[in-house]
């Protein structure tokens, strides 16, 4: 099943969200991403590859009971009808990687785990092709196709399938998708694959590529992952199953950490599961939401909540209103300097200019930053320090072209800060280059301020801290507005 997900941050569509007041038009620094489905649709969007995912075929979709203590039979047989003694898997090879006492989770894709529609199982015996398993808990199978999980067992399936790149062909190139989700991303290889893939396919060479991180194989190479993708998502309901539980709360920290220091987004996934169906999250889901944001995440990732919740636009309300409460109390002062000693000295050039404009805009209580860029990663670079207020990345579109026509760029560098925390893009006019004149930098200049007026985060009197190339050189100036 391939999933599409929405960047359900963007100012303009959070306002309508939370509340309708001017001044929630930046309700958190924390971006929220809503997977599409039943309950939510909409076109721009991030698309999610099925990758390497084992599933129980159910041709019939009728519900299959599975009771405690029974047993039952996974077959790569897909001839055999689903029921409560066969399971029919779109795989070969499991039989080879399983031995006794092997554990094995079947549920509906974006499971809880905890619901009465998953199950556990544990291996009895191996017999050819088929893996005979104990039933671990009660639980009823509904729908067509459910997703299995064998805990730490190397799949011997292809991170992006045919299928992934039929859809990515057709479906992502007519959308022109921003990001890349990439599911069950296992080594750097995985990354760069994907990357020669997209750069095939005309524009979506701009694409970004997210690595989803979602087994032990992931983890184990999760550095050298990081180095090659855009960003990275925790996938943290397959994590959850294949990391002892003790665990888990180390490898996010650990991950989350690595993203920050490397200036690359950090997406966290499964916090408000109860919220598929209740109005409310509960204690633990709450103060998750707020741990996640206190660890560095730039995004939380819904996923059953929105795609088949009986409450999407409360839960994305919900989980801003915790965001934006955990980044009041953020310890900002001791993460810029932990992040100034990782990077160490000589800061690059761009590097030092990010962090002075952060130190400045704190020192005078900035109410916002403006960064004016045209590929994004001054911007970005900006968010890496994790200013306390919101930074208005103005993208100067560049004329280019392919020496059959000439176009503009920048709505993909555009959106593509949508996921960053902290970062809230403005498209400018393209006739107004990067590095111009003071006329038009000051031109755009006044369109941002008007921006952030209308949004309610810059008032009269505020200072405020403006990041622009002059010329060869960067400068950083802080300027105080009159009435």
């Amino acid at each position: 099943m391939h999933s599409s997900h929405l960047l359900i941050e963007e100012p303009i569509r959070m306002v309508s969200i939370l509340e309708p007041s001017k001044a929630s038009f930046f309700p958190a620094m924390t971006k929220i991403v809503g997977t599409l489905g039943p309950k939510s649709r909409s076109v721009e969007v991030m698309l999610d590859t099925v990758g390497a995912e084992m599933q129980v075929v159910n041709k019939s979709e009728k519900s299959i009971s599975l009771q405690a203590d029974a047993q039952v039979v996974l077959t790569p047989d897909r001839g055999q009808e689903a029921s409560s003694q066969i399971l029919p898997i779109n795989y070969d090879g499991l039989a080879k990687s399983m031995k006794k006492g092997d554990t094995i989770f079947v549920g509906q894709y974006l499971f809880t785990g905890s619901e009465t529609t998953s199950v556990w199982l544990e291996v009895s015996e191996v017999t050819g092709q088929d893996v005979v398993c104990t039933i671990k808990n009660s639980a009823t199978l509904a729908g067509s196709l459910f997703t299995l999980h064998a805990s730490q067992v190397h799949i011997d399936l292809p991170t992006l399938t045919d299928k992934d790149k039929e859809v990515i062909s057709t479906w992502g190139v007519k959308n022109k998708i921003d990001f890349l989700s990439l599911s069950y991303t296992r080594h750097a290889e995985d990354v760069r694959q994907a990357r020669e893939f997209l750069s095939k396919l005309g524009d979506l060479r701009q694409t970004h590529i997210f690595a989803k991180i979602e087994n032990v194989e992931g983890l184990t190479h999760f550095d050298e992952i990081l180095q090659e993708a855009d960003g990275i998502i925790l996938s943290r309901g397959n994590l959850g199953i294949d990391l002892p539980p003790e665990k888990v709360f180390f490898f996010q920290k650990s991950a989350l950490y690595k993203c920050n220091m490397a200036g690359k987004p950090a997406v966290l996934t499964r916090v408000v599961d109860s919220m598929t169906d209740n109005l409310r999250p509960t204690r633990a889901e709450a103060t998750d939401v707020a741990n996640a944001v206190l660890d560095g995440s730039d995004a939380i990732l819904l996923g059953a909540e929105t795609l088949r919740g009986l409450y999407p636009v409360e839960t994305i309300s919900t989980v801003g209103r915790i965001c934006a409460e955990a980044e009041k109390v953020f310890n900002q002062d001791l993460y810029f300097k932990k992040t100034v000693k990782y990077v160490g000295e000589p800061m690059s050039h761009l590097e030092s200019i990010a962090s002075s404009a952060v130190r400045a805009a704190i020192k005078v209580k900035a109410s916002v930053i403006i960064c004016f860029t045209s590929s994004g990663r001054a911007a970005r670079l900006i968010a890496k320090y994790r200013p306390t207020m919101p930074v208005l990345s103005v993208v100067i579109p560049r004329l280019k072209t392919n020496q059959l026509k000439w176009s503009f760029s920048g709505a993909f560098e555009a959106r593509q800060s949508l996921i960053v925390r902290c970062l809230f893009p403005i498209l400018a006019d393209p006739r107004h280059p990067a590095e111009s004149t003071s006329a038009s930098n000051e031109s755009i200049l006044k369109v941002a301020l008007d921006h952030g007026k209308t949004a309610g985060v810059i008032k009269s009197h505020d200072r405020v801290v403006v990041c622009q190339k002059v010329g060869d050189s960067s400068v950083v100036k802080i300027i105080e507005l009159e009435d």
